[in-house]
């Protein structure tokens, strides 16, 4: 393994991103860090409101007013991007070296232009293409993604595709400069399931082929199952597990995650009833001392009202939860 393979292509770290509203401040992200390695894909899941996206919008300098990143560091490719030089560096990675791809492509491809004109546009202006070799080369990309009669397509409008190839042209647009970070953001919701499958399969393909790494920001365990060598669990702003993908589906270790496999439908088992996680999610605006989650938690203890730190269970699972720290203290 090389020392490229062994460093992180993204760190975040403590990243803390405050929105200030009439209401009061929101905490959007209360010291969330992770890693991205090179080829790999990390999946983030968690409720509306937990902080997904917000997180990973502070890694594009995607964060506007009333929205602030208050405290952390951002590191991409062993470069921070929090001070003013880092934000300079981003804009010009972004697109280029990180893209990424949007929950629904209908808001987020510009309906007045074509799609040629808005793939070709990424390409002469990251990698300074003429226009005939910027439209050879976005062909290229829509065969790529499995988009038939390319030529044709890039002489349409958005509104002409299908759901499915709309995101297929987010795809072929996010790929475009060979990036080596790709975030998907939700890239399936707006879609049927039938179509996910398809996105999803072509995702994961394209991952392999291209050892791209990938952010999959999902509320679907299956798309995790599906594509993600690791995972972290996103609840109340905070990451409160994170660990192998298939070890912590095989062995959740806190409460919440163990609640998300639980309402999770299955279908060799019938059940009456779906299982549900009782309660709501807390105000952000003042979110409890301790653990997040404890109101809601079957399992709660009086230790729960004191704030706890993401922590190592194992070599490489962390978990954020007093009762799990018990248990491995008792395993020791």
């Amino acid at each position: 393994m090389t020392g490229r393979d062994q460093a992180p292509l993204l760190e975040v770290r403590d990243l803390v991103v405050h929105f200030y509203t009439r209401a009061g401040v929101v905490q959007g992200a209360r010291g969330v860090s992770f890693k991205v390695m090179h080829g790999q894909t990390l999946g983030i899941v968690g409720e509306s409101g937990s902080g997904k996206s917000v997180s990973v919008q502070a890694v594009m300098g995607l964060i506007n007013t009333p929205g602030r990143i208050i405290s952390g560091d951002i590191r991409f490719k062993g470069r921070s991007i929090m001070d003013a030089a880092g934000r300079d560096y981003v804009r010009r990675v972004r697109g280029k070296e990180i893209s990424m791809i949007f929950q629904d492509p209908m808001t987020s491809l510009n309906p007045v232009f074509t799609v040629g004109t808005q793939i070709t546009e990424v390409l002469r202006h990251h990698l300074k293409m003429n226009k005939k070799a910027a439209r050879k080369r976005a062909m290229e990309l829509l065969e790529l993604v499995d988009i038939n009669a390319p030529g044709k397509r890039l002489k349409q409008y958005p509104h002409e595709l299908s759901g499915g190839m709309r995101q297929r042209v987010m795809i072929a647009t996010a790929l475009a400069c060979e990036p080596e970070l790709i975030i998907a953001d939700e890239p399936t919701t707006a879609l049927d399931v039938t179509i996910q499958a398809q996105i999803l399969e072509l995702l994961a393909d394209l991952q392999e082929r291209l050892n791209v790494s990938v952010i999959m920001i999902t509320h679907d365990l299956g798309v995790i199952a599906q594509l993600c060598h690791r995972l972290a669990v996103m609840y109340a702003g905070r990451i409160v597990e994170e660990g192998d993908a298939v070890k912590v589906f095989e062995n959740p270790g806190h409460p919440y995650t163990m609640g998300l496999l639980g309402a999770t439908p299955r279908l060799d088992k019938v059940e009456d009833r779906m299982v549900c996680i009782n309660g709501a999610p807390p105000n952000l605006i003042a979110p409890p001392r301790g653990c997040a989650f404890s109101p809601r938690c079957q399992m709660a203890r009086e230790e729960c009202s004191n704030p706890q730190s993401l922590a190592y269970i194992t070599k490489d699972r962390q978990v954020c939860c007093w009762c799990a720290a018990k248990s491995r203290e008792r395993e020791n």
